[in-house]
């Protein structure tokens, strides 16, 4: 059955949200709607859960989660259960709202283990921080010259890919028998597409939490 949680990712990756963001805000549907257990939706239970999440965790753990779930609950067209985030002082570090935390990371690589080419296209999103949509980019010529160039929409940039992360993705493509272009790509050797891309990363997200 095709679930919420599942449009929801789709709707993440439609609106070429980085691949990080779309399993964090997914895993954090998925664990709303397991805490829901069924009953209705609105603003007293989103408050409720955001209540319990205060009790175990800390302050940016919270923040994390509620902005996943404000934005679920945007494609759910339920503005009205949207929850304000607590109040911390100013950060001296990167958001981490739209990321996950290296122990989430950790869990989902475990999860992916016995899929090399999903725990492959992990480490290219964790390693290079490129959108579901920009995979594509991420050639053989990229991994060998330890940069991807990255064209989307009219605009072109330069993306590093680290000396290890390079040399995995060649030893990947190697094993594949890939000689040049797109590192990920389907039976017929042509690059994979986002609903591919997605189909493979479902499993892995929902054992995460």
């Amino acid at each position: 059955m095709y679930t919420e949680i599942e449009r929801f990712g789709e709707f993440l990756i439609a609106e070429e949200r980085a691949a990080a963001t779309v399993v964090k805000y997914t895993a954090d549907a998925a664990a709303f709607l397991a805490w829901l257990g069924g009953r209705s939706l609105d603003k007293a239970a989103a408050m409720e859960y955001k209540a319990r999440l205060t009790e175990t965790h800390a302050a940016r753990s919270v923040n994390a989660a509620v902005a996943g779930l404000n934005k679920f609950f945007d494609f759910l067209c339920r503005a009205d259960c949207r929850l304000k985030p607590e109040k911390i002082q100013a950060q001296m570090f990167a958001d981490e709202t739209k990321e996950l935390t290296e122990a989430e990371y950790k869990r989902l690589l475990k999860a992916a283990k016995g899929n090399d080419r999903l725990y492959h296209i992990l480490i290219a999103f964790a390693g290079t921080g490129i959108r579901v949509s920009e995979l594509q980019f991420i050639t053989v010529e990229a991994a060998k010259a330890r940069e991807a160039i990255i064209k989307n929409k009219g605009k072109t940039r330069t993306i590093l890919i680290e000396g290890t992360l390079a040399r995995e993705l060649e030893n990947y493509a190697k094993k594949r028998g890939i000689k040049s272009g797109a590192i990920f790509i389907t039976r017929t050797g042509k690059p994979l597409c986002r609903t591919s891309i997605w189909r493979e990363m479902k499993s892995p997200f929902r054992r995460i939490k």
